[in-house]
């Protein structure tokens, strides 16, 4: 599982650093493809674990990244993809075109307009609502994004994931066809729909942005050829006041599957490991972080907390819970963040990984270390 989970763990913190060319209104550049990436290593300590307990923990390679950006004209290109110990997939990667300077148009594997702007989380274990679908998700699709003044929307249309239903080998949590448990799953996401409207207000010593967002598509039953539904609405807030950052996020989801053995649960997967979540529920996210700015770089720490209710026809199915206090250095050009992950009912951060909000298969917070330390170019 350490593979896994250190496949998993990678994922946060390139996005939340070098995150370049993915925004529609990214301040001017030169004509020209620039070239970067990371390297990463990380060091787990899992107290739930007997292994981990006796070795004092594992430190092992995360992975590389190549990340290609740039502009000729109007036309832009944004690529990212990424090298691990067992396999290597891309995160996202698409051509975009500056319309005039408030609208812009991507095609291609982009990511998908829900919740927060960027992230509903600050830690490298992202947010709860990762492990159901709606955070740093990408598909393959047209995005297009309007920005002028205080005013931000984006509208997309996404045919389906960056990757087949049966692959678990993904950057980003999708519905996944095979076998969790027992549960046949022939799921396929198809023909999905996102719109996001968001304000920014400035105050003293910040800004605030409130947003909304929706989306809608459908659920295709390869084996039957029949098709479900299945939404999302979101509201979010997201406040910086000095040096301090506050994040709320209140989510509610349905997978409605056709044909499906279980109503009230369906199968996901994301990097190397495939789990089942409640198919309807509703998640909270509360998040603050304060940054401290030094002569060599800056600290930011943070504690994230998410809360997810299982709202099926089963009563067994229980809450869960991720709580997540750390701190991120930045020192030149190295990111090193340090997390204490406490998880209850959850995967990746439980000795029962398998599930997120279905019965409980015990009453204990389980508890880990994770120091990830990247270079980046």
């Amino acid at each position: 599982m350490m593979k896994k989970t250190t496949q998993f763990m990678l994922s946060a913190v390139a996005t939340m650093i070098a995150l370049s060319g993915t925004s529609a209104f990214a301040e001017e550049q030169a004509d020209g493809i620039n070239i970067g990436g990371a390297v990463r290593v990380n060091y787990g300590y899992k107290d739930y674990n007997e292994a981990s307990k006796d070795k004092g923990g594992d430190l092992t390679f995360d992975m590389a990244a190549l990340k290609f950006n740039g502009k000729k004209g109007d036309w832009g290109l944004a690529a990212e993809y990424r090298f691990t110990s067992d396999t290597n997939y891309i995160k996202y990667g698409y051509a975009f075109y500056d319309i005039d300077p408030n609208w812009q148009l991507q095609f291609g594997i982009n990511k998908v307009p829900f919740g927060n702007a960027e992230f509903i989380s600050n830690s490298f274990w992202f947010g709860l609502p990762y492990y159901l679908g709606f955070e740093d998700d990408h598909d393959v699709g047209v995005k297009a994004t309007f920005e002028k003044d205080a005013w931000h929307t984006d509208l997309a249309f996404y045919k389906n994931p960056e990757y087949g239903p049966s692959e678990n080998k993904r950057y980003a949590t999708d519905l996944y066809t095979g076998t969790i448990n027992g549960t046949e799953y022939n799921n396929e996401e198809t023909n999905q729909v996102n719109v996001r409207q968001s304000y920014t207000f400035e105050h003293n010593g910040g800004f605030t942005t409130l947003g909304g967002s929706a989306q809608f598509g459908q659920i295709y039953n390869s084996k039957t050829g029949n098709n479900g539904d299945r939404y999302a609405v979101a509201v979010h807030l997201d406040s910086s006041f000095n040096d301090w950052n506050l994040q709320l996020q209140a989510l509610q989801y349905e997978y409605d599957a056709a044909d499906a053995e279980d109503p009230n649960k369906i199968g996901v997967s994301v990097v190397s490991w495939q789990y089942e979540i409640a198919s309807k529920g509703q998640s909270y996210s509360a998040n603050i972080a304060k940054t401290f700015n030094t002569d060599w770089g800056s600290v930011k720490c943070y504690n994230d907390f998410g809360l997810m209710t299982p709202d099926v026809d089963d009563d067994d199915y229980d809450n869960s819970l991720q709580n997540v206090t750390g701190c991120a250095i930045a020192a030149g050009p190295t990111y090193t963040m340090v997390d204490f992950i406490m998880g209850k009912n959850m995967t990746f951060s439980t000795a029962n990984n398998d599930h997120v909000g279905l019965p409980e298969m015990g009453d204990d917070w389980d508890k880990r270390v994770n120091i990830n330390f990247g270079y980046y170019f």
